[in-house]
């Protein structure tokens, strides 16, 4: 039997530590449960002259 710790990423502990509790202070809210949540967070980034200087892709990495 291992004891493995599960990853959880940073930014979702803070929300859950910092975030939420403001949130339930900020709206009035009593039950946990009812505190927004975030799904899906996506980062785009629009990287189109690229496709005429290639040398410009390596600083959107």
């Amino acid at each position: 039997m291992t004891t493995e710790t599960a990853y959880v990423p940073r930014l979702k502990l803070k929300y859950n530590d910092e975030v939420k509790a403001a949130l339930m202070e900020q709206l009035g809210i009593t039950n946990v449960m009812q505190v927004p949540t975030f799904e899906k967070i996506v980062i785009n980034m629009g990287v189109g002259r690229a496709t005429q200087q290639p040398s410009l892709l390596e600083g959107a990495v």
